[in-house]
């Protein structure tokens, strides 16, 4: 009987194991991509201490399960987090904001679309919620992940801090944990358990969609954006493009640009043109609300029109640049088709556009 026990122990650790995959804190088990990087002891935990980067988990192949990890917040700007199902530049993404501890934007969960985290459309409740951070102590995260949705539980909360539907199709993929950007940060005990998948009262929060929002926009290739300076030659420009993609609103709030056209490649260009076309009953004007990230050109029948910067920062310190209805035009429509562009260039936060027309008689939005 007594040399059983040890049998059963040994069957039992091997199954909690397997299980549960703590990841050494070495270059064979981690891939770091980082401005430097130190392994030591800290605060009884041995940590990686990460400075300007991220850490890939090699070999982890991740559909479904929880994450967890410790990290050593410090009060300053910085946006640690994990991303996971990473398939080349598409993911799910989960990060905290230390800076803003307490704020209702103290963390964020958003996807990563073609490379861009476009948290300037994901934003609000839904997908952030207040908490107070610590900066004389580890925080724990855990991440759980089954199929198409996920939940985050900080400091071993019995009870979920955020609920979320995931952006993309699920798909099995890489795991990446990034430290506080230049602001380095010690990160410890990252364990993998891809059979935690149970989800604790899931209860997502909603968003209200903007009512008589147009619902698709075609968008063009890229082009330079300084090519928009030279007003003598736009219609140069609008010629040379090529067409054909086209972009839904998501959320019920905006369209996502980078769903079809990758800021970041081979071609360092990051403008294009988004597309409707309107048929007007006769000679009219219509007031057209409108928005954008990060800055615009309106252009209608050829005539720019409007111009504006809505970025990250461009109006005071705090400002975010999140997408909504907060521009204007009165169009001069003519009788007959109506071409009206949005020259969006992006830098970060999210590729987008959206738009509405309060008042539709007399006109058809094509």
């Amino acid at each position: 009987m007594f040399k059983s026990i040890p049998i059963i122990a040994i069957t039992l650790f091997v199954t909690l194991g397997n299980a549960q995959r703590h990841i050494p804190l070495d270059t064979t088990h981690l891939e770091v991509n980082a401005q430097s990087y130190l392994l030591e002891t800290y605060k009884g935990k041995e940590a990686i201490y990460l400075k300007g980067g991220s850490i890939r988990l090699k070999n982890e192949v991740f559909l479904n399960g929880t994450i967890e990890y410790d990290i050593y917040l410090k009060k300053v700007q910085g946006f640690p987090g994990v991303y996971f199902r990473v398939d080349g530049d598409n993911a799910e993404h989960f990060y905290v904001r230390p800076h803003q501890s307490g704020n209702p934007d103290a963390n964020q969960a958003a996807p990563v679309v073609n490379g861009i985290s476009p948290w300037q459309l994901y934003f609000g409740p839904k997908y952030s919620f207040p908490y107070e951070y610590k900066y004389d102590d580890w925080t724990h995260v855990k991440v759980v992940v089954n199929d198409n949705r996920a939940q985050v539980f900080l400091d071993y909360q019995e009870e979920p801090n955020l609920s979320w539907e995931l952006f993309h199709t699920p798909k099995e993929g890489g795991i990446s944990i990034t430290g506080g950007n230049n602001q380095a940060l010690h990160i410890a005990n990252i364990s993998i358990d891809n059979d935690a998948v149970e989800l604790k009262n899931f209860n997502p929060g909603k968003r209200k969609p903007i009512d008589g929002l147009i619902q698709h926009w075609e968008v063009s290739d890229k082009f330079e954006e300084q090519l928009l300076q030279d007003y003598g030659s736009l219609k140069t420009v609008i010629d040379n493009r090529s067409w054909g993609k086209r972009i839904s609103v998501e959320e019920g709030v905006a369209a996502n640009i980078s769903r079809q056209v990758k800021l970041r490649d081979q071609e360092p260009r990051n403008t294009v043109f988004a597309k409707i076309n309107i048929d007007s009953s006769k000679d009219q004007t219509k007031l057209f609300d409108f928005g954008y990230s990060d800055r615009v050109v309106v252009i209608l029948n050829g005539q720019p029109i409007y111009k504006g910067n809505n970025k990250y920062r461009s109006r005071d310190y705090r400002y975010l640049g999140t997408i909504g209805l907060f521009d204007a035009v009165y169009l001069n429509l003519k009788k007959g088709k109506n071409t009206l562009l949005l020259a969006v260039s992006e830098d970060f936060g999210g590729w987008l556009v959206t738009g509405k027309f309060s008042d539709t008689k007399g006109i058809q939005i094509k």
